[in-house]
């Protein structure tokens, strides 16, 4: 595993990262589009779950690039990007399961948020949240599953809805899991650490 911290930690890859990460924000901001035309302004931060994380993450990158930690959003960076990296690739093959039909067009959603969970997993040994941070991390997350599936303003999946009621349960536990995984990972670990100056 070496070789692929090392790789991880070369500027070189860390824009590449950062034009990845920029570039599938804007296209996810853009994918929200028609909904958030409909959102009501006070829900508007709540419904792009997607890209938001991966602007969590963007914001993570050019802190690790001038040398700073946004502690803050590698919490939010690293709880949101695996939970909804996983919630998306849940959604579009259970999307498959209801239709019988994966498109590329889905395949590319699957293999994009896929690539969304793992980077922010990769990238756990540079990040120095504390307790603090996670917790208000934590919070952000939870508020965003009633804002969801309380306010009705959960991601359009029309051949979903009836299932509405068991994709919320579903989504808070995979918070929950976010959560704990992002503890475990950052603020319980203390052998796999590395620095910025590594970088």
């Amino acid at each position: 595993m070496g070789w692929l911290f090392f790789v991880l930690r070369q500027r070189s890859f860390l824009y590449l990262m950062l034009l990845i990460n920029t570039a599938g924000t804007i296209y996810g901001y853009i994918w929200y589009k028609q909904q958030l035309s409909e959102t009501p302004p006070q829900f508007i931060a709540f419904v792009p779950d997607s890209p938001t994380a991966s602007l969590f993450f963007v914001f993570v990158l050019i802190g690790f690039l001038v040398g700073k930690h946004f502690k803050l959003f590698e919490a939010l960076a690293m709880i949101t990007l695996f939970k909804y990296g996983i919630w998306a690739v849940a959604m579009n093959l259970f999307v498959y399961l209801e239709t019988g039909v994966l498109s590329i067009y889905g395949m590319m959603l699957i293999l994009s948020h896929l690539g969304m969970a793992i980077e922010g997993l990769l990238y756990a040994p540079y990040y120095r949240f504390e307790m603090k941070h996670l917790m208000l991390a934590s919070i952000w997350t939870l508020h965003n599953e009633i804002i969801d599936y309380v306010f009705d303003m959960m991601p359009q999946y029309s051949v979903l809805n009836q299932y509405s009621a068991l994709i919320g349960y579903f989504t808070f536990w995979l918070s929950i899991i976010s959560i704990v995984i992002a503890y475990f990972f950052v603020i319980k670990n203390q052998t796999y650490k590395f620095e910025l100056k590594e970088l």
